[in-house]
């Protein structure tokens, strides 16, 4: 178990999207997964980056930005309860839980919208993105999107960890590149550059490592906590994950200029640091060149 009580949640900003009918958008695993999330973090279309040679051809719904019965079902019945047992209401939770500690830390912080959806959706600012770009943020319409089927492929395919606090930690992830937008930081990054060990988008990826951090070292406690108290094995299974989804352990290689996100070892560190700090100042990682 990770979340304490009962009761609803809050769904008001959730909603379930996605299938369909199908077309097709070039996304595969691996480095195009890497380049499409960097595509959507900068608003700008996975397609138009990746093309119809950027990797394996998969499926993405036509008209997908719709509403999603199955999913939107299973979303309306989410209880704390069933947070500790069922990944989509997992998410919900994980949201709720964001939404309490970010106004406390943030002046002026204001809800993300989150959408969970299957196959593949249309975004509000970003374009089209199938599941194989992973979870991602897109700054154009202020969302988070989830494909609750890539918890499995991080576990099966990329060597991290299927537990309950690891998966919070990616949905926390994009709700810091959410802060991030609201503190303009986005812009900051984007003159930096996309691509390199010293890049903005390296400095944006290892912040929201950090940002995630802050948020679990906030999230048990105090009255209104929504996470029982965190043991260090459920903070090794995040650094599990965040070692599985370095850009040296995507690659298989050390070749910095290509990177994106940071390494396994860089990713670790920095939400280690959220972590320990519970200080969202402490995540500068744009005044820096120790990342």
């Amino acid at each position: 178990m990770t979340f304490q009580g009962d009761g609803p949640l809050d769904t008001s900003g959730v909603s379930g999207g996605g299938g369909g009918g199908r077309g097709r958008i070039a996304l595969g695993g691996g480095a195009g997964l890497i380049v499409a999330i960097v595509a959507v973090l900068f608003g700008v279309n996975p397609g138009d980056i990746l093309g119809g040679d950027g990797g394996s051809t998969s499926s993405v719904a036509s008209g997908s930005s719709g509403t999603n019965t199955a999913i939107q079902s299973q979303i309306d019945s989410c209880t704390i309860a069933k947070a500790n047992t069922d990944t989509i209401c997992r998410i919900v939770a994980t949201t709720n839980s964001l939404d309490k500690v970010w106004p406390t830390l943030v002046d002026g912080y204001t809800k993300p919208k989150t959408v969970i959806f299957a196959d593949a959706i249309t975004t509000g600012g970003c374009g089209s993105a199938t599941s194989a770009v992973g979870p991602f943020y897109c700054p154009g319409d202020k969302t988070a999107y989830f494909d609750p089927t890539f918890f499995t492929t991080l576990s099966d395919q990329l060597g991290g960890s299927n537990a309950p606090l690891a998966q919070e930690y990616v949905v926390a992830h994009e709700f810091g590149h959410h802060v991030q937008n609201l503190l303009g930081t986005m812009d900051q990054a984007q003159r930096l550059g996309s691509r390199g060990a010293k890049s903005g988008s390296v400095r944006l990826e290892l912040q929201a490592d950090c940002y995630a951090g802050v948020w679990a070292e906030h999230a048990d406690k105090g009255p209104d906590a929504m996470l029982e108290p965190l043991t260090s094995e459920q903070i090794g299974d995040v650094i599990t994950t965040a070692k599985a989804i370095g850009d040296d352990t995507l690659s298989g290689k050390n070749d910095t200029e290509g990177w994106t996100h940071g390494s396994a070892e860089q990713r670790v560190r920095w939400f280690t640091t959220g972590y320990r700090s519970g200080d969202p100042a402490g995540c500068d990682t744009f005044s820096t060149n120790r990342l």
